[in-house]
């Protein structure tokens, strides 16, 4: 795939409501994310799909930080992920996801995430693995 091809911001992140609002370390990115009612499962409260995917992006854009630290351009791509949900979220939070590169190498990044709500309160918490592919 081209640059040109590329969409910023990605699609994922545009259908979440997702918003960088720290990357000035490379290996390590803040999300927010409001906890829109369109996320809500049958009981009311956020599916934890939604809230696995707002770690799955923060973690995915924390390895291109650090793969671009070391002057690379790649692509990342999820092939594994782990996720605890420690409290439901409630429609209308505002989640904060803290996203960081653990280890790193070459062809893959290990990486963490911390999802809290707008009280505090860990609500989530996932690993994941990291795949590169160099950019053209």
């Amino acid at each position: 795939m081209s640059d040109q091809r590329i969409q910023v911001p990605p699609n994922c992140e545009l259908t979440l409501g997702m918003t960088c609002v720290d990357k000035s370390e490379p290996g390590r990115t803040v999300w927010r994310m409001r906890a829109d009612e369109r996320f809500a499962n049958p009981a009311g409260i956020v599916q934890g799909g939604f809230v696995g995917a707002m770690a799955d992006s923060a973690m995915g854009s924390a390895t291109v930080t650090f793969a671009r630290a070391a002057g690379r351009k790649v692509f990342s791509s999820n092939v594994e992920m782990k996720t605890s949900f420690l409290a439901p979220v409630q429609v209308g939070a505002t989640l904060e996801c803290t996203a960081t590169v653990v280890s790193g190498g070459r062809r893959v990044a290990f990486a963490e995430a911390e999802v809290v709500d707008d009280a505090g309160t860990t609500v989530a918490r996932a690993s994941s693995t990291y795949l590169f592919t160099e950019r053209g």
